[in-house]
Order: C-alpha cells, then sequence, then structure tokens
C-alpha cells in the first residue's frame, strides 16, 4: 500500500470496496504476526496502517457514516461534515499526543429513572480513536481470551448464552453472577497504559484522551480515573483492562480438577457482565475472592448488590437459576422422555436446560411499549403500526435463539390489550366494542385477529411469527482478521450479524459503553 499518495478525489468518487479490502489486509498481517507473537512486525505494521491514506478514510467514514451516534454533536459544534470537509479531515487527521475536552451530557437508561453520564467528542477526535483503532484491533483479537465476548468483532451476545448453555447442559452447576461496578470510572489508567505494551507514540495519545477531561457547561473537569465513556476506543480499553482474568482462574483450578476431564472452570464474560460456573460450590466461592483480588489491582471491584451465588437446578440462599444479558437460564426437573442423555454415563439426566427472556427484560419492553403508544394516542393507526413494527421484530429477533414460544402468546395477549385500550381512547366513550373491533382488526375480513388498516396495506407484525433460529456459537479462538473466508461467509450466511461492531439493541444499549 503506498502511503504516500494521497490521491485528490472527491468523497463520492472512492472506491469503498477497495479501500476496506487494502485496509483489511493490513490488519490480517497485524493479525498474524500477533499471533506468532512477532512484536517488532506488529508495531511496523500498525504505524504503516495509520498513517495509510485507505485507513483514514475508513476511520472517518465510520465517525460521519456508519455510527449510530454520528449526529451528536461535539464540542466542534458541528455534528455533520459535507464531503469536502471530510476530506479536509482525512489529510490532517494524525496524532499530535493531544485531546480536546468532552462535552458531558446526560442520557436516559432504559427502564431506569436516572439518567447515565456520557462524553461526546469531536468529530476530529472520534476519527483518531477509529483510526488507532484500527491499528490496535487486530492485535489485540489475536491475544484475548475465548469466552470475551462483549464489543468484539464477530462476536455477540447471543455467543455468549450459547456458552453459557455449552457449560451446563450436561451437568447442574453453581453459578457467580457478577457485575463490575463503573469499570470505566475507577479503572487504574497507569496500570492500563502498562498493559497495553504498544509503542511511544499510542501510549501518549491513549494517555492524551484518558487525562482530556470533561466539559460540563464552562467548566472543565479532570478525569483522574475515568476512561471517557462514550468514546469509540473504550470497549477496547476496557476488554484489555479486563483481560487476563479466564486465564488465571484456569491456572489456579487446573491441578485441583486435572484428574476429571468434564470438571473445569467455565467464565463467560459480555462487557461488566459476567458469570463463573463449576459444579463445587467451594470452587465459586474461591473464585469470588480471586477475582475481588485481581480487579482489585486495576482498581477495579465487583457491584455487590449485583453480584450473587445461585445454582442452575436447586435452589441455593434462596435462588434458583440467573438472568444474564435480558435471558433467564435455568434447569428443570423432567422425565425420562423429556431428559437427554448424558454425554458420560449413556444415562438420563433428570433434567432440561432451558432459557427464556429474563421477567425484567418483559416488564422492560412493555414499559416501552406503553410509552410508545402513549407518544402515538393521537397518531394514525398507519403510524402506529410502523412506529410498533420495528420494536417488535427487534425484540423477538433477539430472543429468537431461546425457548420463547410460551414469551411471544403472552406477549402477544399483552399486546391486544394495550391496542384495545389505545382503540378505545381514540372512540367516544360507550361506542359499540364489535364496530371498534372491526374498524381496527381483520377478524369480520376473515384475516383473523390483526390489528391493521381498513385497506388491509399496513399490518401488526405478531411476536409468534418470529422464525425460531438455531444458533451456532463462534469458535473459541476465530476471529474474521484471521483470513479463513470461508468459515465466515459460510458463518454470515446462518447469522448475517456484521463483523465489525458489536450488535446494538435498544434493549442492550447500555453496554455500547
Amino acid at each position: 500500500m503506498n502511503t504516500a499518495i494521497k490521491p485528490m478525489y472527491g468523497w463520492e468518487t472512492i472506491d469503498w470496496a477497495k479501500v476496506q479490502r487494502q485496509v483489511f489486509k493490513l490488519q490480517k498481517r497485524i493479525y498474524r504476526a500477533s499471533i506468532r507473537g512477532d512484536v517488532k512486525t506488529v508495531r511496523s505494521l500498525q504505524r504503516l496502517l495509520t498513517k495509510s491514506w485507505y485507513a483514514k478514510l475508513v476511520a472517518i467514514r465510520r465517525v460521519t457514516q456508519n455510527n449510530w451516534e454520528k449526529n451528536m454533536f461535539g464540542l466542534g459544534g458541528l455534528a455533520k461534515l459535507t464531503n469536502h470537509q471530510k476530506i479536509n479531515l482525512a489529510k490532517k487527521l494524525r496524532f499530535n499526543d493531544k485531546s480536546q475536552s468532552a462535552r458531558r451530557v446526560l442520557i436516559r437508561q432504559l427502564g431506569k429513572d436516572e439518567k447515565k453520564p456520557l462524553g461526546i467528542l469531536t468529530i476530529a477526535e472520534r476519527a483518531k480513536q477509529a483510526l488507532l483503532k484500527l491499528a490496535l484491533e487486530p492485535e489485540w483479537e489475536a491475544r484475548f481470551e475465548p469466552n470475551s465476548y462483549g464489543f468484539r468483532p464477530g462476536r455477540s451476545y447471543h455467543d455468549a448464552i450459547a456458552a453459557i448453555y455449552n457449560s451446563i447442559v450436561q451437568q447442574p452447576k453453581y453459578v457467580l453472577d457478577a457485575r463490575i461496578e463503573k469499570r470505566f470510572d475507577r479503572i487504574d489508567h497507569e496500570k492500563l497504559l502498562s498493559k497495553l505494551q504498544t509503542t511511544p507514540t499510542f501510549r501518549r495519545q491513549i494517555k492524551a484522551w484518558l487525562k482530556s477531561g470533561i466539559m460540563n457547561g464552562k467548566e472543565v473537569f479532570p478525569t483522574d480515573e475515568e476512561s471517557l465513556q462514550g468514546a469509540i476506543i473504550s470497549p477496547l480499553l476496557a476488554n484489555i483492562a479486563l483481560h487476563g482474568l479466564e486465564d488465571m482462574l484456569q491456572k489456579k483450578f487446573i491441578n485441583r480438577i486435572a484428574n476429571d476431564r468434564n470438571r473445569k472452570v467455565t467464565l463467560v464474560r459480555y462487557a461488566d457482565d459476567f458469570v463463573l460456573m463449576d459444579e463445587c460450590l467451594e470452587v465459586v466461592l474461591e473464585a469470588k475472592q480471586l477475582i475481588e483480588e485481581w480487579l482489585m489491582e486495576m482498581g477495579l471491584a465487583l457491584k455487590q448488590s449485583q453480584t450473587l451465588i445461585t445454582h442452575t437446578f436447586k435452589k441455593y440462599d434462596g435462588n434458583v437459576g440467573f438472568d444474564f444479558l435480558g435471558f433467564n437460564v435455568r434447569q428443570y426437573p423432567c422425565s425420562a422422555k423429556q431428559s437427554g442423555l448424558d454425554g458420560e454415563t449413556k444415562s438420563k439426566r433428570g433434567h432440561k436446560t432451558l432459557i427464556k427472556p429474563s421477567k425484567e427484560a418483559i416488564d422492560r419492553h412493555l414499559a416501552s411499549l406503553d410509552e410508545l403508544l402513549a407518544k402515538n394516542c393521537k397518531s394514525s393507526q398507519t403510524e402506529v403500526i410502523n412506529a410498533l413494527n420495528s420494536v417488535i421484530v427487534r425484540w423477538a429477533a433477539y430472543y429468537s435463539t431461546v425457548a420463547n414460544s410460551r414469551t411471544y402468546k403472552y406477549m402477544d395477549n399483552a399486546m391486544y390489550q394495550k391496542l384495545f385500550a389505545w382503540a378505545k381512547r381514540r372512540r367516544s366513550k360507550g361506542r359499540n366494542n364489535t364496530k371498534l373491533v372491526s374498524h381496527y382488526w381483520g377478524v369480520n375480513r376473515g384475516l383473523g385477529w390483526r390489528f391493521m388498516t381498513s385497506d388491509n396495506r399496513y399490518i401488526l407484525e405478531r411476536y409468534r411469527d418470529t422464525k425460531i433460529e438455531i444458533y451456532v456459537k463462534v469458535k473459541g479462538g476465530r476471529s474474521p482478521y484471521d483470513g479463513d473466508f470461508q468459515y465466515w461467509s459460510d458463518r454470515l450466511s446462518q447469522h448475517p450479524t456484521p463483523l465489525n461492531v458489536a450488535v446494538i439493541t435498544p434493549l442492550e444499549r447500555r453496554y455500547r459503553y
């Protein structure tokens, strides 16, 4: 790749397929060099990538066109750039060991009254972060542990749930369900920078972002510990800070369970949430203490209010099963006909593992539907159907890989009650319910209890119509940067999720930071 020549063409004429191809070639070489442990080659290729014209174009395109936060105003006062401004920004994009302060805004969290602080950077700073992430991510993808799934390319929340299912399906286990408290606010900057082990240029730039401060109104407050929530590179830095936790536990307990090949401590982590599973309660209790000590070295701690020890099959300390990423994981007793075979003894397990939408997730979704209908109390039926369909399809797709039939039937019934109340409010009191149903539903038109417009053009989607999918977990050591196009093309054909960004839904948007 020739990084010296910067072609003078317009943004509209860029061949993005060629640009992405050239950037990926360098990223693949970084990944393979990191696998080999060739640090010198990794650093050389990273410098080449960050100076590449094509990489700068990709970084700017991400923050101005692809990213969901592209319309947020930063300190520069610009939410969008013209095509000419994008080209000019690419020409000036370089690391200068400096960073402008982020603008503090408060965003409402879904299902909560409290608001969460968020730092909004200028477009230029976000572009620099995207450029550095293009270079750092392939290196760390080669080093990350197999059971880390949050904000990694080619992985999603469904992979984390599948990993949990695979771990407990044969044998019930004790579970430590925990969350790391304020992982961005309490992280030790010096420990993080030391763990990065990157070039001096990259280190100074990352340190500048960490110490850039937060602007609240006209005042600038220092960020001695806070790791800039809302920054593009923040999820990667958080994964780097938590890297090594799984490996530490495996090394600690490998001698204790070496005589039993089926016994192994399993840690599944998604962002700041994780679950640790083992058949022995003493192992789980000791692991909890080790995790707390390990986190303390990084300046982190477990959130005690959301940390519990439970069991997947029997009641322990008043709890059975656990909730994770909006799913409820639990095992139930069953008859011999319903039970599967134990892999080792070929005998019946006596239990079945069911993963369902959690009660909290259902209540949160129903509350969001109530809020949406309240906002559209005077809207037309067409507008209501269009607004609801996007929410219903997204929520139903999120749970399409687990046991959802009962939940979907319940949601359809609840939706009917909410829509009937919405329709009643639009009509005068005492209006005949038969005419009301005939107007808004297709039952008297021979189309069943479908909420639809009178011309049958717009129809509300039903939860129960969502196709149930069989999800296959990504292989532990695989990454899109490994260059195995056959594996990833086959996987994309079955699970069409983006390889370069984490999957984001309104239900789990809090994990975006």
